[in-house]
């Protein structure tokens, strides 16, 4: 989900007030076209990182022996970013002797924690998509604070601003493994060259964009609608380019109210894409019905003849293209900035952030290992990963693109935007079938119900923020 895993925001409710200043948007945005440039070739010297480890290969962080001894690890991830973490795990299963077992929690992960909390077998290791969720689970005692050996790996590794999001009241309890830059249009380069058209760069020319595809026999714009979290990526990159940042800030705390001018002007605007039904793949129906990655596949399953010419997402997408399509990363596929709403581009983040749900050595081991480049590296390699670790060999990349996209989220320091339901209390911002996804979903059926989707939105926020 995206996950990551659900482009940047910064985490008002971390204990430490963004800068997010113009210049740190404008690093972010640079780099995003940057790699729209140089496209997604490997690296000049076709040669991968020969890795971020000691000396000789060895590894960058010590571990200790946990010969035997069983973890469980629970984490949203399925297909191949499940099977790319579980080679991360078998990195620490070969450092430490220890037996590592993954468990997908589906898309609902605090209701499936909550219940293994509850029936009293909690995994010793989660991988949770939203801070909120971090910051609801340490209100409640149900996840574990850092040890001194963590606390090392991070301040070696990461900026503050990464710390202090996996931080709450004062006290460590996350490593955010795995980044992403939630601000990306991927497009068809043959859907574009059949049309005439090229990258847009405001919002206007995306919308005349979609329009000229249109009229050239393709769908524009394919939107994995059944997934309600990417209807608020959408949303938080309009708001984010049109509202600005210090809204954008209170809106993510609920310090003004979801029927505040700036919303109503933001569903507007997504609804001139939205209440299109010629420029969605599918319809609103059609989009509605489908999930992420099938929106993926429309734009680049069908090589020439694609179901859509472009899919919104972030760098995830490029695992999707890869493993389910045969388009090739810089040459059938391309990639543009989130096109500018107000004066520049938005630029949302992402994360996933590790945090112990049980005492004891073989958690915290995991935990220290995850914040190290050597895990890093692992999946770095695999494609379809960026991570705040400034340590990792940039080389470890295995193309131009996520090379980009790294050296800018790492350039931009503390300065950055977190994707806002992701910040907000789980059950408004980050479950199926509920607040805000199912609000949006609403609003997707009907662009034009803009002052319902504002009440919807603002009654679902009050009740979540309340609790």
């Amino acid at each position: 989900m995206r996950t990551a895993t659900r482009h940047t925001a910064r985490s008002p409710r971390s204990g430490r007030r963004s800068r997010a200043t113009r210049a740190s948007l404008a690093v972010l945005a640079a780099g995003a076209l940057a790699f729209t440039a140089a496209g997604c070739g490997g690296s000049e010297d076709g040669k991968s990182s020969s890795g971020s480890g000691g000396k000789d290969g060895a590894p960058s962080v010590k571990l200790p022996k946990l010969d035997g001894q069983k973890l469980q690890v629970a984490a949203v991830w399925t297909g191949a970013e499940q099977k790319n973490f579980n080679a991360v795990l078998d990195g620490f299963e070969k450092q430490t002797g220890a037996e590592v077992s993954f468990v997908p929690t589906g898309d609902n992960i605090s209701t499936f924690l909550g219940t293994k909390i509850e029936g009293g077998e909690p995994p010793d290791v989660a991988v949770l998509p939203q801070v909120g969720v971090l910051q609801q689970f340490a209100d409640k005692g149900w996840i574990k604070p850092v040890g001194s050996t963590v606390e090392d790996e991070l301040g070696k590794n990461f900026s503050q601003g990464w710390r202090d999001l996996g931080a709450h009241k004062g006290k460590q309890y996350g490593v955010y493994f795995k980044a992403a830059n939630k601000s990306l249009v991927w497009y068809n380069t043959a859907a574009f060259e059949a049309a005439g058209t090229s990258e847009p760069k405001t919002w206007e020319e995306f919308l005349d964009t979609a329009e000229t595809i249109s009229a050239s026999g393709v769908s524009p714009v394919a939107i994995g609608g059944a997934d309600g979290w990417t209807l608020t990526d959408w949303f938080e990159n309009v708001y984010l380019s049109q509202a600005g940042p210090e809204k954008y800030d209170q809106l993510a705390q609920h310090k003004i109210k979801w029927t505040d001018p700036s919303v109503k002007k933001a569903l507007e605007t997504l609804g001139e894409l939205f209440g299109e039904k010629t420029l969605i793949a599918g319809g609103q129906k059609g989009a509605l019905q489908a999930e992420f990655p099938k929106s993926v596949t429309q734009a680049f399953a069908g090589g020439d003849s694609p179901d859509a010419a472009m899919v919104f997402e972030g760098d995830f997408v490029s695992i999707n293209i890869a493993t389910d399509t045969k388009a090739k990363i810089g040459t059938d596929a391309k990639v543009f900035p989130f096109p500018a709403v107000g004066e520049e581009s938005p630029v949302v983040s992402g994360g996933d952030a590790a945090v112990a749900m049980k005492d004891g050595k073989a958690a915290q081991a995991l935990l220290t290992y995850l914040a190290s480049a050597d895990a890093a590296e692992i999946w770095a390699k695999a494609g379809g990963f960026i991570t705040p670790n400034k340590n990792l060999d940039l080389a470890a990349y295995p193309n131009d693109v996520q090379r980009d996209i790294a050296k800018g989220l790492i350039a931009a320091g503390d300065d950055f935007r977190f994707d806002m339901s992701d910040q907000a209390p789980a059950s408004f911002g980050g479950t199926k079938g509920e607040g805000e996804w199912k609000v949006l979903q609403d609003f997707l059926k009907d662009p034009e119900d803009v002052a319902g989707a504002q009440r919807k939105l603002e009654a679902e926020a009050a009740k979540a923020y309340k609790n």
